[in-house]
């Protein structure tokens, strides 16, 4: 469970726009929208090294509290990190606003857990089709990710959302039947069965009754 405290200190933004903005991102700062529980959106910045750290220590999911002034102001969860396109670097994030035990949406990361029979025994490839399912569920409860067994997958066998175990008190939001791994034959295997179909086909090609021999 992602029950570590990650703490983010912000601040507000006194200007907004893209003027106002550009020029946090010049002082290595992120400006940030803030919203939730019916009050207007707070405009705020943080540092964006901070950030980054955050992210990397299971932010992207985990609850975050917000201090201010060295003072815990809220808590939150990241909801949109945007990018740049060139550079990649984080140009824009919105949080938003929610309580210590409130149900909310998440998109966790999906892993695979095992390796697949069908990989194992027969050279198959393991195609995952989601990488991440939404769920709802106690903000303070939710997982860094959910995994799903694949051990027992053959080639050409797959899993549902369905099949995913939540955590206690967990649904699920992406439909059930969204197919999210499954086990293929590898592409040399792939070939042969072709192969191996079509020369059948020749085989068993029907005698045209009444064909004239050929001269």
């Amino acid at each position: 469970m992602a029950n570590k405290e990650l703490k983010l200190a912000v601040e507000p933004r006194e200007k907004t726009g893209t003027t106002g903005s550009n020029a946090l991102r010049r002082a290595g700062k992120i400006p940030a929208v803030l919203y939730g529980h019916g009050t207007p959106p707070q405009h705020i910045a943080f540092d964006a090294k901070a950030f980054e750290d955050v992210l990397h220590s299971g932010g992207r999911n985990g609850v975050l509290t917000l201090t201010m002034h060295g003072k815990k102001a809220d808590t939150a969860l990241v909801r949109e990190v945007q990018r740049h396109q060139v550079t990649r670097k984080i140009a824009h994030v919105d949080l938003q606003l929610v309580s210590e035990h409130e149900a909310v949406h998440a998109k966790l990361p999906l892993a695979a857990a095992g390796t697949a029979r069908g990989v194992r025994d027969f050279g198959g490839v393991l195609d995952v089709l989601i990488h991440e399912i939404e769920v709802e569920g106690p903000v303070d409860e939710l997982p860094d990710q959910l995994s799903v067994d694949v051990s027992e997958l053959g080639i050409h066998q797959h899993l549902t959302a369905a099949d995913i175990k939540l955590p206690k008190g967990f649904k699920l939001i992406t439909p059930p039947d969204t197919i999210v791994v499954s086990v293929d034959a590898s592409k040399t295997a792939q070939h042969l069965e072709e192969a191996a179909a079509g020369t059948t086909a020749e085989q068993v090609a029907p005698e045209v009754i009444g064909a004239k021999p050929e001269a």
